[in-house]
């Protein structure tokens, strides 16, 4: 990028002739024509892909390292392992080759569990009035000097927040269907 800037500056500032800009950089003068006519800015060259010895066993070693991958660690085998594995199936590659492979592999799949684990946190949303949250708790409290274990039933509505309680002495169902009654009216459900 900084090189496609020079070789502008050169040529529409300084009026460098294009013979000169391709002596100074060492790029063809078609190529340093072709960067002053197009609107490039970082130049794009095409993947380079060399053949390998591994590219017939790819597949082969991939459903090996996801196997592997789902195995208790003690249990799993160890890279050298696949690749001796390998090595008895026909491969005449290197080791280095196959624990490149697998360490990509691995990258990838740490990756993944990364972005998919990004997306697992679903926030709740809730209409007005659509839930609420209801709970029981024990609290002590003095009324006339004497300490009284009250059995208090929390509502809270989910979308606004808003909450309510209401204290009994014992816990039952008749206390739980009324608590759930006065809730209801107040809140006007």
């Amino acid at each position: 990028m900084a090189l496609l800037s020079v070789i502008r500056r050169w040529h529409f500032r300084e009026g460098m002739p294009i013979r000169e800009i391709a002596r100074r950089t060492g790029l063809s003068r078609n190529t340093a024509r072709k960067y002053l006519a197009g609107q490039v800015v970082e130049p794009a060259y095409p993947a380079r892909k060399s053949p390998s010895n591994l590219d017939d066993y790819g597949e082969t070693l991939t459903s090996w390292l996801f196997r592997e991958s789902r195995r208790h660690r003690k249990q799993r085998r160890t890279v050298k392992q696949l690749y001796r594995d390998l090595v008895s199936i026909g491969y005449t590659g290197s080791y280095d080759r196959v624990a490149a492979f697998a360490r990509q592999w691995r990258r990838t799949q740490d990756e993944s569990k990364q972005l998919s684990a990004r997306n697992v946190y679903v926030p709740l949303q809730f209409a007005p009035g659509e839930a609420f949250q209801f709970d029981w708790s024990e609290d002590w409290v003095r009324i006339n000097g004497v300490s009284t274990k009250l059995q208090v039933a929390h509502f809270k509505l989910c979308y606004s927040r808003a909450f309510f309680m209401r204290a009994y002495l014992t816990q039952s169902h008749e206390m739980l269907f009324d608590a759930h009654y006065h809730a209801f009216r107040t809140f006007g459900g």
